[in-house]
């Protein structure tokens, strides 16, 4: 069973350095770098310990785990955790996405095949259809699920019952999940965002992994400008590295970074060209705002959705733009990160954040 992409419109977004999204090709390349055991994941620690509890009582009972639900923004380890999960239990993963689950017989189709102690993956949960989420409810609980059979007047439930398993869900948007759906989950882990000295550990990390010999400012900086995410700094290192190869001696260095990093248009803050776009037309074109997101997106040529899936969370979490009931506000910050001097009273717009 083959891994499903993310998001139709997720798809749609222009792929930059520091997308936290990954795409076919990436996948292949992020296989070779995840870590194999929890004593391998750098970070997380809270999470890390809760869910090494989990599976070491799980072990000594000779049960399968409780089911399992990872949530946090894209890139931050939540197939990883899954698949470390499956080797901890020394049990067969299964991989599948909520969007992939649009019927109650494609969720069927996977159980029925599922042996005891196996794990079941299954990305971007929320979005699984509505019949195929009431199957799960039973699958979850009581470990059967009625197979219809027929239609109409005449269709049948022919009850299947399937062997315990354990199912491990990843979101990324936690809210949207069915209340009946979360509490079914016996652990259930919000994954952070990294530092910088951790990201600078999972650089050096893959570095050794990819035979790419690095200096420690050279790590130092590659972490910096990951917006604390572990598949954007892998990304960045990739990109350090060519550049070391073609323009240097093939070491990464503070320079070498900062070099490459330049070339690619991620500043020192992350920010990159689709990030200062907005910032600019806010500022420059708005006056700081507010400004309506759609009106945003039109004035740096992008789609609604790129600028509010892929910018926007971003900027708010470093505090460079507030969303408020009348539109998007630049806030100091912002105009300092430009370099210019914001307009009288811009230090008040957190009064009308929403």
């Amino acid at each position: 069973m083959e891994e499903i992409d993310h998001e139709d419109a997720e798809s749609t977004h222009l792929r930059s350095l520091v997308t936290a999204e990954a795409d076919g090709d990436e996948r292949a390349v992020e296989a070779a770098l995840r870590p194999r055991t929890l004593d391998e994941v750098v970070g997380q620690q809270r999470v890390r310990e809760q869910l090494g509890l989990v599976l070491e009582a799980a072990r000594r009972r000779e049960r399968t785990p409780d089911h399992v639900l990872l949530s946090g923004p894209p890139g931050l380890g939540k197939t990883t955790l899954a698949m470390i999960i499956a080797a901890e239990m020394s049990a067969p993963l299964r991989l599948t996405s909520g969007p992939a689950l649009t019927h109650a017989g494609d969720l069927a189709a996977i159980l029925s095949g599922m042996n005891e102690g196996d794990v079941l993956f299954v990305d971007e949960i929320h979005r699984t259809a509505r019949p195929a989420e009431e199957m799960l409810y039973m699958a979850m609980e009581d470990f059967r699920v009625d197979v219809v059979i027929g239609k109409g007047p005449g269709a049948t439930a022919i009850p299947l019952e399937i062997p315990p398993f354990t199912l491990v869900g990843a979101t990324t948007r936690a809210g949207l999940l069915p209340g009946p759906l979360r509490d079914r989950f016996g652990f259930t882990a919000h994954l952070e965002f990294y530092e910088p000295a951790e990201l600078d550990l999972i650089v050096r990390r893959s570095a050794d992994l990819l035979g790419v010999e690095v200096t420690r400012d050279g790590s130092a900086e590659i972490a910096g400008r990951s917006r604390g995410t572990p598949r954007i700094a892998n990304r960045l290192l990739r990109r350090v590295r060519d550049w070391a190869q073609v323009r240097a001696d093939g070491v990464v260095t503070l320079e070498a970074a900062r070099a490459a990093l330049d070339l690619y248009e991620v500043d020192e803050s992350g920010l990159d060209r689709l990030d200062r776009g907005v910032l600019d037309v806010l500022c420059r074109r708005f006056g700081g705002g507010p400004v309506g997101v759609s009106t945003l997106a039109v004035a740096v040529g992008e789609e609604r959705e790129t600028v509010e899936e892929v910018a926007e969370p971003f900027l708010v979490r470093n505090g460079l733009l507030a969303r408020t009931p009348r539109g998007r506000v630049a806030t100091p910050a912002a105009w300092a990160h430009l370099g210019l001097t914001p307009p009288p009273g811009t230090g008040d717009t957190a009064l009308f954040d929403g």
